[in-house]
């Protein structure tokens, strides 16, 4: 991997901290894709399926009452 240079490391740095909220997004977004591509079991993917459905019609729903 090539090695950044300090003021590419301090960049990133600056980055990271003025962006904590979408580092954690990042970051559990990636977390749960790698948990579902590598470990997931068959049970695990049903709640997961159940739990997607339920948010879907949260968001659904929310965007509903936003038009109206």
């Amino acid at each position: 991997m090539a090695e950044y240079t300090e003021a590419k490391k301090r960049a990133n740095k600056k980055w990271d901290t003025e962006h904590k909220e979408r580092m954690r997004y990042i970051n559990s977004r990636s977390t749960a894709r790698n948990f579902i591509k590598k470990q997931a079991t068959k049970d695990d993917l049903t709640d997961f399926l159940s739990l997607i459905s339920d948010r879907q019609q949260l968001l659904n729903d929310q965007n509903e009452t936003e038009i109206k």
